[in-house]
């Protein structure tokens, strides 16, 4: 058993869509997917915020590696990492939202807390 969700892609497209949407995330503080996308998104971005919580340069570039936005980046280190400095862990939520109007899949908001 894998310690991740397939997603019903090949391992090149799920994580560049993972990738995507932490990038999302982080940029615009809630997205809108699937729960299980969300359920794995969470897992991607919760390690982030952890790594931008350290500030040293060895964590951003790891950041770098996986975030496809500098900007993000940036504003992952000066603006969103100080506000949890004092939490571990949890640093978002999900929001059951229901079926999605065209194929009835569950949809979540994904936020930042």
């Amino acid at each position: 058993m894998a310690g991740y969700r397939r997603l019903g892609r090949v391992s090149d497209h799920r994580k560049l869509m993972m990738r995507n949407l932490v990038t999302s995330l982080l940029k615009n503080g809630r997205i809108q997917t699937t729960e299980t996308r969300a359920k794995e998104t969470k897992k991607a971005a919760e390690r982030m915020i952890t790594l931008a919580k350290r500030g040293d340069l060895h964590s951003r570039r790891l950041v770098l590696a996986y975030v496809t936005e500098e900007a993000v980046v940036a504003s992952l280190f000066t603006d969103i990492a100080p506000k949890y400095q004092d939490r571990n862990g949890g640093y978002t939520r999900i929001y059951k939202l229901g079926p999605r109007k065209g194929d009835a899949a569950p949809m979540a908001l994904l936020e930042l807390v």
